[in-house]
């Protein structure tokens, strides 16, 4: 089984975007993370959405299923016995005094902060940075101020600037979590969030594939897809920070790069049916990015959320990807 390195410090942040490391006098503090696959091999920086943690992969001392299970692991896409997968937990600027963020976090300096752990943990470069979801604009960011860190990205469901109606939906996700605060409902406002961003993560298809119009039996107001929501949202109430969503929530819609700055050979994977980060989206950054750069369309019913629930169609793409050599 691999080697496993693990090291917690409280997250911090700034303010501003640094254009680079080196112009950065206050950087964001180091990010949690685990480290695991045999020492030498090559590194692959797995990055997820808002809700995915550190634990990418399951490891000796915390034998649960990562969040990326069955994508990484020894035998695995990701084979953890022939790279070694660095999971990073996303710096989220802390708790104010009023139940929010202390302070904003972007996607350039969750960037700086995972460069700061490579520094740290004595490692020049990435083979890969693979993000998905909010994951996949950090990678972005990476391949645009450090690209000589980075070997190649792999970018699932991100685009260089948020879509206006993504960012729409987030902004009242955000309305219902500071109203439901300052009503001392903070938990059941964000319930309300997420029940309200499932309908996002997934496809209009796969919605009327799982659930019946007809309301629920005992219940003439309730309908199946409404008890699915809602247990949804309590579920991911129950463990999430109030603060941590707001501070991710705003960081993805704050998020921009260059496109024609990135030169990192680069895989851009686009969702069928994905809401919020159309495939067309994804075309016209395709054709942007200044290094060589691949547009692949996964056939999914998921949408956004294919990166999850289609492991064997991520898995072959991220395999690939990783032994391809670079152009």
């Amino acid at each position: 089984m691999s080697a496993l390195a693990i090291a917690t410090v409280a997250p911090a942040g700034a303010q501003t975007r640094p254009r680079s490391r080196q112009a950065s006098a206050h950087a964001p503090a180091e990010p949690r993370y685990e480290l695991s696959g045999p020492a030498g091999a090559p590194v692959v920086v797995a990055l997820g959405g808002i809700s995915a943690t550190a634990h990418v992969v399951a490891t000796p001392s915390d034998p649960t299923p990562g969040w990326w299970h069955p994508v990484v692991g020894d035998g695995a896409a990701v084979d953890t016995a022939r790279y070694r997968v660095l999971g990073v937990e996303f710096l989220d600027g802390g708790r104010g005094a009023d139940g929010c963020p202390a302070r904003t976090i972007s996607t350039h300096q969750q960037a700086d902060a995972i460069v700061g752990l490579l520094d740290r943990l004595g490692l020049d470069r990435a083979h890969a940075v693979i993000g998905a979801s909010y994951g996949g604009m950090v990678a972005l960011a990476l391949g645009e101020q450090y690209a000589r860190r980075v070997g190649r990205l792999v970018v699932i469901s991100a685009a260089h600037e948020p879509h206006p109606m993504s960012t729409a939906i987030r902004a009242i996700q955000r309305q219902i979590v500071t109203l439901a605060l300052e009503a001392g409902r903070g938990a059941e406002g964000l319930a309300l969030a997420r029940a309200l961003a499932m309908t996002t993560y997934r496809s209009e298809r796969e919605f009327a594939e799982r659930f019946d119009s007809t309301p629920l039996a005992g219940d003439a107001t309730r309908f199946p897809v409404e008890a699915y929501l809602e247990h949804c949202g309590v579920r991911f109430a129950a463990t999430y920070r109030i603060e941590r969503f707001l501070a991710l929530s705003l960081s993805g819609d704050l998020h921009r790069v260059i496109p024609e700055a990135i030169r990192v050979p680069t895989t851009l994977v686009a969702a069928q049916g994905d809401r919020l980060v159309p495939e067309s989206q994804l075309r016209a950054l395709s054709r942007r990015i200044a290094a060589p750069c691949r547009l692949v369309r996964v056939r999914t019913r998921s949408g956004h959320d294919a990166f999850l629930t289609e492991p064997r169609k991520i898995g072959r793409i991220l395999a690939s990807t990783l032994d391809a050599p670079l152009p």
